[in-house]
């Protein structure tokens, strides 16, 4: 990346609001961390944290002992990592930037100097698509508020606007030390302490509007060669052509299980699921199961006019590597239900 001359950045600046243009969507991706209390976390605490760049430095290790990763030039704490994070969208947002004509508008709910951005008018006015990466954890208790949950029904009532849902893993729910160290040895990231839990402002929202599905676990994907299993595609149920010419996302050691809590088929379509590595056991896979859901697609519905689409937030990024397929989701979904989309599903 140092080889690479960068646009100019700005930072700290107000969103400048995208003109609408028939044909283009306008994408925006709302972090729904609190990003002091996330950094101010204490790094004496095992659980419910994020790694410091320092851990980073050390599992990694040398991936990151460039001089553009030192002290000099990166954050080393906390902050350091939820800066990954930032950075590691960046070629999506490049792409889907390329093929709609639209930047990529970026939000946080409270940000790196303190300001606090709910989700209302502010960030919905130009919005078409907006993606909810939920990486705040449980225990900062962030949660939609009831303006927020009002704003995002009145524009969902907006035809041709998607919701994205991102919560994340929820590794070590259970009380019971040996199924945390059970799950730990299964995904097998030394970064990921043995309790993990995210989500509790996605979940707020999945409760607002009642999107029958909870993320549980964090799970491995299996692997032959090296390589990431292809995806379980259930192509007739596909109508917005998300998954055309897409073979797998990107490869990540621990992801969330999107379990559906009813038996209703008709509210909620899993387009996707994943094969899970069976080498390394997990309570997940002892109770039978061999595969998660990865990607669920809930239609417009009567009160409802907007989709709703729940995928993992690290799909979205570079920090587990890229593939050709992963791009041609990311078009796939900047394009959704645009007539260009449209034409290339046909």
């Amino acid at each position: 990346m140092s080889n690479v001359k960068q646009p100019a950045r700005t930072y700290n600046q107000n969103h400048v609001p995208r003109k609408y243009t028939p044909g283009s969507r306008r994408l925006s991706i709302y972090w729904t961390w609190s990003y002091p209390w996330e950094s101010n976390r204490d790094v004496a605490e095992l659980d419910n944290r994020f790694s410091t760049m320092t851990e980073v430095r050390r599992v990694l290790w040398p991936a990151y002992e460039t001089p553009e990763w030192d002290a000099m030039n990166f954050l080393q704490g906390i902050e350091g990592t939820l800066e990954l994070f930032h950075r590691s969208t960046i070629a999506f947002q490049n792409v889907a930037g390329e093929v709609t004509g639209h930047p990529v508008a970026v939000f946080q709910r409270i940000d790196q100097a303190g300001y606090k951005l709910p989700i209302d008018e502010r960030i919905l006015a130009d919005t078409d698509t907006l993606m909810v990466f939920g990486l705040d954890h449980i225990a900062s208790e962030q949660g939609a508020a009831p303006e927020e949950i009002e704003a995002i029904r009145e524009w969902l009532k907006r035809e041709g606007t998607c919701l994205l849902l991102a919560p994340h893993h929820d590794v070590g729910f259970s009380s019971d030390l040996k199924q945390r160290q059970m799950e730990y040895k299964h995904h097998g990231d030394e970064l990921v302490p043995r309790q993990q839990r995210f989500g509790q402002y996605t979940r707020s929202l999945m409760k607002a509007f009642d999107v029958p599905v909870i993320n549980q676990y964090g799970l491995c994907p299996a692997r032959t060669n090296g390589q990431i299993v292809p995806l379980k595609i259930n192509k007739d149920l596909d109508k917005l052509g998300l998954l055309n010419e897409v073979i797998t996302f990107n490869f990540h050691q621990h992801l969330p299980h999107y379990a559906l809590t009813t038996d209703d088929t008709k509210s909620a379509h899993v387009l996707t699921r994943q094969p899970i590595d069976l080498e390394r056991p997990h309570p997940f896979t002892a109770a039978g199961n061999t595969e998660f859901n990865s990607c669920i697609w809930m239609p417009p519905a009567d009160k409802r006019p907007g989709h709703v689409l729940l995928v993992d937030s690290t799909i979205f990024t570079t920090l587990f590597g890229g593939t050709e397929s992963l791009t041609k989701f990311w078009k796939n979904f900047a394009l959704m239900g645009t007539s260009r989309a449209v034409a290339k599903a046909s």
